[in-house]
């Protein structure tokens, strides 16, 4: 969709995601120390529900693409032309995340379907996302075709470090990467949304004007740097609740061992006195 909404609605889902990982890895990698058996269950649920819930984005993705009033309606091509092509590249990128979901969820479910396939087509997904937007700004102003070619950094990096973890699985460092783009990605389709379809009545910004082209490749990376503050953050929180839940067991497991060895000595005492 070509105005604010249909930028919003794929940031958004982004978005989530990426703040889900963000919280998510953390915990994952901070207890995988301990080989708990109700701990892996519990993983693989919440891997399912994830995968699930990402299928499900990319479904309602391509539903709003589909049946916007101005909308191609899953007709590709009507009265000897191509219909509504944005649309259907914007589907298409909807479709492939789809996938990406499908197997993550087949993963768990599956026991043949080969360790790694997730990451592999999630990496593919985000490669097409990229090598789509690519071509998709041809014949518009400077302003809009800079401001997608940027995502595409962010697209073809994420898909190089994503294929990364077919080979590293669990590597926290590639994971925490990921997120931080995926972060990245989310807040930059509400950018692209401001600047080229600005809500609320605000002006319009001057898509000729080469001084706009230097702003928004520094507010690329101010956006970038916002993601990995996010990241750093909740990463900081979840090793900090963690370490303090754990410390508060430690004392409870303390008080309860205390209090049976005075049990222990009591019932000893009493018995010697009785004799």
């Amino acid at each position: 969709m070509a105005n604010f909404k249909g930028h919003a609605l794929p940031g958004s889902f982004f978005l989530i995601v990426g703040l889900w990982w963000s919280v998510k890895y953390p915990l994952k990698y901070f207890q995988q120390k301990q080989k708990n058996s109700r701990l892996q269950y519990y993983h693989q649920r919440l891997e399912i529900i994830e995968a699930a819930t990402r299928t499900l984005f990319s479904v309602i993705g391509i539903l709003a693409e589909q049946f916007v009033p101005d909308g191609p309606h899953f007709h590709l091509y009507h009265e000897n032309h191509w219909n509504k092509l944005m649309n259907w590249q914007h589907s298409t990128m909807y479709l492939f995340f789809a996938v990406s979901g499908i197997t993550d969820m087949l993963t768990y479910l599956v026991t043949h379907v080969p360790l790694g396939m997730d990451r592999l087509l999630m990496a593919v997904a985000a490669f097409t996302e990229g090598f789509l937007f690519y071509y998709h700004v041809h014949n518009r102003p400077p302003l809009d075709q800079h401001i997608h070619l940027l995502l595409v950094f962010i697209l073809f990096g994420g898909s190089v470090s994503i294929f990364l973890e077919v080979i590293f699985r669990d590597n926290i460092v590639l994971e925490l990467f990921r997120t931080s783009l995926v972060i990245h990605q989310g807040t930059w389709f509400w950018q692209i949304g401001f600047v080229l379809f600005p809500p609320f009545g605000t002006p319009e910004w001057d898509q000729e004007d080469e001084t706009n082209i230097m702003f928004i490749t520094m507010c690329f990376c101010w956006h970038y740097l916002v993601a990995l503050c996010i990241v750093a953050t909740n990463y900081s929180l979840v090793y900090c609740l963690l370490t303090r839940m754990k410390r508060h067991g430690g004392e409870i497991i303390g008080i309860q061992k205390l209090k049976s060895d005075h049990t222990y000595q009591t019932t000893l005492l009493s018995g010697s006195d009785e004799e």
